[in-house]
């Protein structure tokens, strides 16, 4: 069998440890993530994926903005302060990748396609983990380390005016990405007899 999906698949892991250390240029870095965003499946080729790709000022004041909104939410200020230890680390990477979905291509397809109208919010969802799941493995395989966080929708309405973002784009992860200054740890799983059922 071959394995080079997979050999790729396992060198996608959350990396915390990430600095502004990268070969590749801003342009090559975002045509890359947006090659991997078209390529992702979606049902009925909808297409409801959407990206903001933020570099230099960009990025860092995304992470300016999710720090000042977390101040209201952590409960002590000793908290506060390891929270901010938490995301002056995403902020010290190459760029952070906003992923998006078009409500408005959702409702379009619950319309037109009446049939699977409780389907596409589901399958919006299983779209987005087609991407992000491209763009982090691609990235991998091109020695950018990165880790997934979800600070929506805590963060949408100031995100949403700091970067000008269409009403009608959900924002559904944010994935910061940079050189790998430590290595990942070790990754567990549980036992394949809970997982899976092979019928011959």
């Amino acid at each position: 069998m071959k394995e080079q999906l997979l050999d790729l698949a396992k060198k996608r892991r959350s990396i915390y440890a990430l600095g502004r250390n990268v070969e590749q240029s801003q342009d090559d870095i975002a045509n890359l993530i947006k090659e991997d965003i078209k390529w992702a499946p979606t049902p009925f080729n909808n297409q409801t994926t959407r990206a903001v790709i933020l570099f230099n000022e960009n990025h860092e004041k995304l992470w300016d903005i999710v720090a000042k909104r977390l101040k209201s939410e952590v409960p002590t200020e000793a908290a506060y302060q390891k929270t901010l230890e938490k995301i002056n680390g995403f902020k010290a990477a190459f760029g952070t990748v906003l992923f998006y979905t078009d409500e408005e291509i959702v409702h379009r397809f619950e319309n037109d396609f009446a049939l699977y109208a409780d389907n596409f919010a589901d399958w919006s969802e299983q779209a987005q983990g087609n991407a992000q799941f491209a763009v982090w493995t691609s990235l991998a395989e091109n020695g950018i380390g990165a880790n997934l966080q979800h600070y929506n929708p805590l963060i949408d309405d100031q995100v949403k005016e700091a970067f000008n973002i269409p009403d009608s784009w959900k924002l559904r992860a944010q994935l910061d990405f940079g050189s790998i200054e430590a290595p990942a740890g070790d990754k567990d799983f549980i036992e394949d007899s809970e997982r899976f059922r092979v019928l011959k």
